[in-house]
């Protein structure tokens, strides 16, 4: 038992090593070759960052598939299903047309139509859904087409909700991290709580994702030094979204047994098989409500519905005061809680302190909502070791009060301790509601006109 676990340890972590190595040289190369947009009038950054790191992220996916097939115990995944193969195949695709979009800025339909082709291409090799486990009617056996089209939904929705999150720095790969780990404790129990080999191939998709975002997520935090672009967001919902695919058509039911005992019994045991369909969902709840609401919004206000804008969630915690660094955790927060408490109730469904503990976290972050104004300190004894925007100000340091933007050095406070942005080149201004670039989805168009023309533009 302990041997697995090491080398599923010692895959992320090659993944995540590679992912880091070659992020510095990567973002060297998409300086040299101008993927490095300017500043437009929604975007948050205050300077221009370097796209491609997709780049990175693709090298740790293909170095955890070569480490993890010479594993010992992690090489059967490879003999006995070509779910791997299938993975680096459509991941393939999809980043060629990410790098292609950040360096070139192709078509909304273009994107789209290789969204489609790449979850085809997966579809061909074997990873596709073949059954779905519903409740009250048990385990449906799907049609051809059916589990096809289910399946390229699935891609093509989970690319696009994980690109939604990707606007503050390091919310999309933190987001996904946190998911993937939660996804791991799940397919991990199944392999080898009930000997299901089937749960193998989602199980070494998770582990490898971990490695991919913990490796680029230090460059990545705030400040960025390079962003994933749309060559990484849309490989890492790929990515995700072939574990959820894996687990949820590929694990027969009937191989848990489940079904024995009283008929209350098989209903709380049949839950571990009910949660395939949950936790993709819980995985991407954030982003997919924020996917929604974007749409909503946007039809309402008679725009298309690809059209970006400062509408979504993490633009919000930032209107309403949050500091970056805090609004991304805070987005971590809710991941954590949504993915990790349908994990644990799906292992202890009849105890009622799961859905206790959910509650009371659930109160603790709508605490920490509406306490955009508290910046958290550090003992005298810790100072040393946190970062200086977390260390007690001296009363000659304390001009402007307390509450100060953390991460932005050169921030500057109003009257009533508001916050102004330091001195920079004047950008106009954009309402909620207006389209722009950074932050659109993966399928969706960026702008072709500066950002005053655009945002001096009538509704």
């Amino acid at each position: 038992m302990g041997q697995p676990v090491r080398d599923y340890l010692l895959t992320l972590c090659v993944t995540a090593a590679v992912t880091y190595l070659l992020t510095g040289p990567v973002r060297k190369f998409a300086i040299a070759v101008g993927a490095m947009p300017a500043i437009r009038a929604r975007d948050v950054h205050r300077e221009p960052t370097p796209r491609l790191g997709g780049i990175a992220m693709f090298g740790g996916l293909c170095a955890g598939l070569i480490v993890a097939d010479h594993l010992f115990n992690l090489n059967g995944v490879f003999e006995l299903s070509n779910e791997p193969r299938a993975l680096l195949s459509g991941a393939a695709l999809i980043w060629l047309i990410g790098v292609l979009d950040d360096k070139f800025e192709i078509d909304a339909l273009i994107k789209l139509g290789g969204q489609m082709i790449a979850a085809a291409v997966m579809v061909i090799q074997g990873l596709t859904i073949l059954w779905l486990p519903i409740p009250g009617v048990g385990t449906v056996a799907l049609t051809q087409w059916q589990g096809t089209l289910l399946t390229v939904a699935l891609v093509v929705i989970t690319i696009n909700a994980v690109n939604f999150v990707d606007g503050l720095d390091g919310l999309a790969a933190g987001m996904v991290c946190i998911a993937s780990a939660a996804f791991f404790l799940y397919t991990y129990r199944l392999w080898y709580g009930y000997g299901i080999e089937a749960a193998a191939p989602a199980t070494l998709f998770a582990a490898i994702l971990m490695g991919m975002c913990l490796g680029f997520l230090p460059h990545n935090m705030h400040p960025a030094r390079i962003f994933m672009g749309d060559s990484g967001s849309m490989l890492i919902g790929l990515v995700l979204a072939a574990g959820a695919i894996s687990v949820t058509g590929q694990v027969d039911p009937d191989a848990m047994k489940l079904f024995e005992g009283s008929e209350r019994q098989a209903t709380h045991a049949m839950l571990p098989v009910f949660i395939p369909l949950l936790l993709p969902l819980t995985i991407i709840a954030i982003p997919a409500a924020d996917l929604i609401l974007a749409i909503v919004r946007r039809t309402w206000n008679g725009q298309s519905p690809f059209a970006a804008d400062r509408g979504h969630l993490h633009h919000r915690l930032l209107e309403i005061g949050h500091s970056h660094s805090r609004s991304v955790l805070i987005m971590y927060f809710w991941s954590a809680l949504i993915a990790f408490g349908a994990v644990g109730y799906s292992v202890h469904s009849a105890s009622l302190w799961i859905v206790l503990v959910i509650v009371g976290l659930s109160a603790v972050g709508l605490v920490l909502l509406l306490m955009p104004r508290f910046t958290p300190r550090a003992p005298h004894w810790a100072e040393s070791f946190v970062p200086p925007r977390y260390r007690r100000r001296s009363h000659g340091e304390a001009v402007g009060g307390e509450a100060g933007d953390e991460g932005d050095p050169g921030a500057q406070h109003g009257p009533e301790g508001s916050q102004m942005a330091s001195p920079e080149p004047e950008r106009a201004s954009v309402a909620v509601g207006v389209s722009g670039v950074n932050g659109a989805t993966a399928i969706g168009p960026r702008s072709r006109f500066t950002d005053r023309d655009r945002a001096d533009s009538p509704r």
